[in-house]
């Protein structure tokens, strides 16, 4: 299981990413559950101990999971690409079982429009993509070049080992998915402009508080140390999820 914790591209990539989420909200019909169990967390849960099923078993489960969680789930996106949210998104918390026809191992790509219909069909959710301007940092290669380790494809793409303050320890991922669990640890949203394909295994701590005195190094630091790779401040294009309404209770199962 995935435990939560609190916490792109150059020129025509950056707009394929665009055109990507664009698409994924203009997609109709999604493809749907087949049975889903919707409900409100019980009063006493601990956002701390959410958490939720891993790809490829058959079933995607959520426990004490806020809709703010389910949004990234189901549109590949941040905290930071998510505009107009109501006060509870991320307080309110969710308790889901689903499972999908059969034959359907539900991978990444499998689940998000899958999650989309639910948060639709179940939140009412109505939302729309707009492309704003953002503060932000672009990832680059640094000089002397990247010191990348290649995956040893242990782990399904994406598979997160210790992204929680201070960590940046994962398997298997591209660039772009290392500039999106950047974006978290950044605090601002980080855009993959290295051009470098493949994916690759990355592990490194820093520390997050600027102002600690500390024998780790900052973000910004320890990425170049450990990758050969910069975040360089910038103003970058970001698709942003504009949320137009959504219910706080789902309807009833």
């Amino acid at each position: 299981m995935h435990t939560a914790s609190r916490r792109c591209l150059r020129g025509g990539s950056i707009a394929v990413i665009g055109l990507m989420l664009s698409s994924l909200i203009a997609q109709t019909p999604h493809p749907a559950f087949e049975v889903a169990s919707v409900k409100p967390a019980p009063p006493q849960a601990d956002p701390n101990t959410g958490s939720w099923s891993p790809p490829g078993r058959g079933r995607f489960t959520a426990d004490h999971v806020s809709l703010a969680l389910l949004l990234h789930l189901a549109y590949g996106i941040d905290d930071s690409q998510i505009a107009n949210k109501p006060a509870w998104l991320e307080t309110n918390l969710y308790d889901i079982v689903a499972k999908p026809e059969d034959g359907i191992s539900l991978t990444r790509d499998e689940l998000k429009p899958r999650l989309q219909d639910l948060l639709q069909q179940r939140f009412h959710l109505v939302a729309h993509i707009e492309t704003r301007s953002s503060r932000g940092y672009a990832l680059v290669i640094a000089k002397g070049g990247p010191h990348l380790t290649p995956t040893k494809a242990d782990h399904f793409p994406g598979f997160r080992i210790n992204v929680s303050s201070g960590q940046m320890r994962g398997a298997n991922w591209s660039l772009p998915q290392l500039a999106q669990y950047l974006t978290s640890a950044a605090g601002f949203p980080v855009v993959d402009q290295t051009g470098l394909p493949g994916s690759y295994d990355i592990a490194f701590s820093y520390e997050p508080n600027p102002d600690a005195d500390s024998t780790l190094p900052p973000l910004s630091t320890a990425l170049k140390q450990a990758t050969g790779l910069l975040l360089k401040p910038q103003k970058i294009p970001v698709e942003t999820l504009v949320i137009d309404s959504v219910d706080k209770t789902p309807t009833a199962n």
